[in-house]
């Protein structure tokens, strides 16, 4: 693919939602502050319609489907069932996770680190089947969003390039595949007060104060940390670092993680430009309340008030189509709550009042010449069923030996009618399932079969979704399946 053929609104505003199961939204929102994108976090159906009506008014959606504390766990039939649900509404761009570098995103206890192979390393590849099914359905894969933080074990810049290295290394073809078909890159561009207006006369360095910012004027600096103010306190400083006081990197910054994700991409994967969409960020937290209190994160640029964040916002958006890399295709603001209620903030009135500049986005390919798909020719061919991607071939119910057939149909009818799985006690059907083919396998057992079957199939066959159901009593399975099928889920 070019740059140009992806499907957008060719504005770079966007707005955030500001959380799940919140339907119908409002959409007048996103066209009051003349919005280019609309960033939704679904929890299941509730945003098909208005991505609907988004598309309508030329608004592009994109689509997080929301489970809590989800980890690294894979992309599961549920999710694949709600997906092409929105598919189907006319949604194009699509994440799945998010920022992982955060304890809220897995369960207790998890030791989150860029170090801990035990979570990144499923995670990609769990995140590589996900995109290949996001792809198969004409649409774009999100690479995953990380919050933008140079703390060691959460540095997202460390998290990246252990990321990419382990794809250049294990999944060179697939992933420029991937990059070349419709993969993006999702970052979280909180920008805190890096930018700054030059103040007239004084030269690339002197920053307007913040009463004496105007949005509709030039002379605003967004590319740290390679503007000239951060350069003269800290000559070198670059977003993987580059300097003694930046020892895991500065992703802080509107283009900083997009810029890294394509230089990276360059050196790893021979990649010429990435489009990269911040899903949300935006220059936050910003004063609402009556006593207009003032933020300055870095003392090396000027602070912000609710007013000069209005301003800012802006500029930043106006700044985007002339002065950022052709790749770079807008942010969400962090949210739409903060933006809308109790009231308008000042920056949605000065968005109202200012008209967006257009993105022109250039003819430039991902990645020059050919990418063919890899049909792992030159790898090493996992024994059993072929991986899935997007629905199973079969859908196996696998009831453990001890289980009656007749118990399981007078249990749970209802599940059976709507999903029709194959039901059998011979758990060697699974190995007449060649490489031709994709299997799932819901497993029925007592709490003592579980251990050898989970050996006998799921470590077997690592290609095979494994669906484990423990048994302890005819009426906890019934209520089990009952729930599935209510819920029109054929997978827990």
């Amino acid at each position: 693919m070019r740059l140009d053929e992806y499907q957008w609104s060719r504005n770079p505003r966007g707005l955030h939602v500001k959380r799940v199961l919140i339907t119908p939204l409002e959409v007048n929102r996103w066209s009051e502050m003349a919005a280019g994108w609309a960033k939704l976090v679904a929890a299941e159906y509730e945003y098909t319609d208005d991505a609907r009506e988004l598309i309508s008014r030329g608004i592009t959606p994109v689509l997080r489907l929301y489970r809590d504390r989800w980890g690294a766990k894979p992309f599961d039939m549920q999710m694949r069932e709600e997906t092409l649900a929105y598919v189907e509404a006319g949604v194009k761009w699509f994440e799945f996770y998010n920022e992982p570098n955060l304890p809220i995103e897995w369960p207790p206890g998890t030791h989150i680190s860029w170090q801990n192979s035990g979570i990144m390393v499923p995670m990609i590849e769990n995140w590589l089947n996900w995109a290949e099914f996001i792809i198969s359905q004409g649409c774009y894969p999100g690479f995953i969003a990380l919050a933008e933080t140079d703390a060691f074990d959460a540095a997202a810049v460390r998290w990246y390039d252990t990321w990419l290295n382990y794809l250049a290394e294990n999944h060179y073809d697939r992933f420029r595949w991937i990059l070349a078909n419709g993969g993006y890159c999702a970052t979280h561009p909180y920008i805190l007060n890096h930018f700054y207006q030059e103040r007239p006369g004084g030269g690339e360095t002197s920053a307007r104060p913040p009463g004496e910012q105007n949005g509709n004027e030039g002379g605003w600096h967004f590319e740290y940390p390679y503007d000239p103010i951060c350069q003269r306190s800290d000559p070198g400083r670059t977003v993987t670092g580059g300097t003694a006081l930046t020892p895991n990197g500065d992703p802080v910054g509107l283009l900083a993680m997009g810029r890294l994700f394509n230089e990276r991409c360059a050196r790893l994967f021979n990649t010429q430009a990435i489009p990269v969409l911040g899903t949300e960020g935006g220059i936050y937290p910003f004063p609402r309340d009556a006593s207009n209190p003032f933020y300055q994160q870095d003392n090396r640029y000027p602070g912000y008030t609710h007013e000069s964040q209005a301003e800012a916002t802006v500029a930043m958006f106006n700044w985007i189509p002339p002065n950022a890399p052709p790749w770079f295709f807008g942010v969400c603001l962090w949210k739409e709550d903060d933006y809308f209620e109790p009231g308008p903030a000042k920056a949605v009135t000065r968005m109202r009042e200012t008209p967006q500049i257009p993105r022109t986005v250039p003819a430039i390919p991902v990645i020059d010449g050919d990418v063919p798909y890899p049909f792992d020719g030159d790898q090493t061919v996992a024994p059993g069923p072929a991986p899935i991607h997007g629905t199973a071939d079969f859908h196996m119910l696998i009831l453990a030996p001890g289980l009656d057939t007749g118990w399981f149909l007078d249990s749970t009818q209802a599940y059976w009618e709507q999903f029709r799985p194959i039901i059998t006690t011979a758990v060697d059907l699974v190995d007449f399932i060649t490489s031709d083919y994709s299997l799932a396998v819901t497993i029925i057992s007592p709490p003592e079969s579980a251990d050898s079957l989970q050996e006998r199939i799921a470590d077997q066959y690592p290609n095979v979704w494994f669906d484990l159901v423990i048994a302890t009593s005819q009426q906890s399975v019934a209520e089990i399946f009952r729930k599935r099928a209510e819920r029109g889920q054929r997978f827990g």
